[in-house]
């Protein structure tokens, strides 16, 4: 713009007029402004340029960072004190993931889940009590477990309750897991004094092999496996107190012993065991007869029925409570912790009798009078009747 022309605008708009000096110095300050911007563009391209190079170099380094980040915690190492872990049949790898982490076998159950993705042979882990490590590497525990050579050093044995010695030697000899010799169950068997057996017991192991899933040594022998059961029953009849019980109430453990042997026979509902024991104490004591067909299965056997025949009630043994006036002259059976409980604990009451009504629930019916009891058992035959061949 004109310099004159400049002048007369500032004039009318009633400003100064810049002079000469000041134009000279914004126009430099214009020229500076211009240049810093060239400069910083420079400077941006720089910038980007040498990001872009740095993450071309450091691409390893910061995948690794990455990884880092977002891995599963892992132990290290083969682990240190030994740990038993149980993996059922059927078991996903995800859910064996979650029972090693709460062990303590691995750190977390994701870098379990993690080894076992990448090991195509984690499918072919097997149903069984594996012994591990704690704070193993999860690869380490994989490893592990797809050698039950090395870490299946327990294997499970299971007993029902309510079953007899000879039955027990019978589970014990056939069982699969444990692959006893010939003849080992049995030969244990007859060596009684060497089983640990209480001392009311009179040397016969009836009664004191405790029922319940043991896990023992893969090499495990049969006497082993019978020492544990009697040493369970120690312990069970030491949490009942029971030579104690009995003696306060003026009973002999090993009658105690052989009372709730009866009631695991009579009776699965352990709702109804204070009650049959009741029962069995409330005939002892009027000196009635017993007339118990559990006792009576035990000489003859169990033919899959709940009753007797009237040849099997006028065998003559011991055993046949139809016969004697008094109780079995041993346990019929090894009973558990609420049989046991029961006999020595009876529920209050007058009953004399008792009957199943339902074979199906197991449903019981007491009486203090035969003509109770006969209503009973006829509602027993009804049901036999609408149940063709159960009875």
């Amino acid at each position: 713009m004109d310099e004159d022309l400049k002048e007369d605008l500032h004039e009318d708009l009633g400003l100064r007029p810049e002079s000469r000096t000041e134009r000279r110095a914004n126009r430099r300050k214009s020229r500076a402004r211009r240049g810093f911007g060239c400069f910083a563009g420079i400077m941006s391209l720089l910038v980007v340029g040498a990001l872009v190079v740095g993450a071309a170099l450091g691409f390893g380094k910061g995948r690794d960072a990455i990884e880092k980040l977002f891995a599963a915690p892992d132990y290290e190492g083969a682990g240190t004190t030994a740990v038993t872990v149980e993996i059922s049949k059927g078991q996903s790898s995800q859910s064996i993931a979650d029972t090693l982490e709460k062990k303590d076998v691995v750190k977390s159950a994701r870098a379990f889940e993690r080894a076992a993705r990448d090991d195509p042979r984690s499918r072919s882990i097997q149903a069984a009590t594996y012994t591990l490590k704690k704070q193993m590497s999860a690869k380490a525990a994989l490893e592990l477990l797809l050698d039950p050579a090395k870490s299946v050093l327990v294997t499970r044995v299971g007993f029902p309750a309510g079953k007899t010695k000879l039955e027990i030697t019978d589970i014990l000899q056939k069982s699969k897991a444990v692959k006893l010799p010939a003849g080992a169950a049995a030969a244990a068997m007859a060596k009684p004094w060497s089983l640990g057996l209480p001392s009311y017991a009179k040397n016969n192991p009836e009664g004191f092999l405790y029922p319940g899933t043991y896990d023992v040594p893969k090499n495990a022998t049969a006497y082993t496996i019978l020492k544990l059961m009697t040493t369970q029953f120690a312990k069970v009849s030491a949490e009942l107190k029971l030579p104690q019980t009995a003696q306060r109430k003026k009973l002999d453990p090993y009658q105690a012993v052989i009372v709730a042997s009866i009631i695991a026979a009579e009776t699965n509902r352990s709702e109804d065991y204070p009650k049959v024991a009741r029962v069995i104490y409330n005939r002892l004591q009027r000196n009635m007869r017993l007339q118990m067909d559990s006792t009576v299965h035990y000489v003859v056997g169990k033919d899959g029925s709940v009753f007797t025949s009237d040849e099997q009630r006028n065998i003559d043994s011991p055993y046949n409570t139809y016969k004697n006036r008094d109780l079995p002259p041993t346990p019929i059976n090894s009973p558990g912790k609420e049989p046991l409980r029961a006999a020595l604990n009876p529920a209050p009451g007058t009953w004399l009798y008792f009957t199943l009504v339902n074979l199906d629930t197991g449903e019981t019916a007491f009486a203090s009078s035969p003509e109770e009891h006969q209503k009973n058992v006829d509602k027993l035959q009804a049901w036999c009747a609408a149940h063709a061949g159960r009875c």
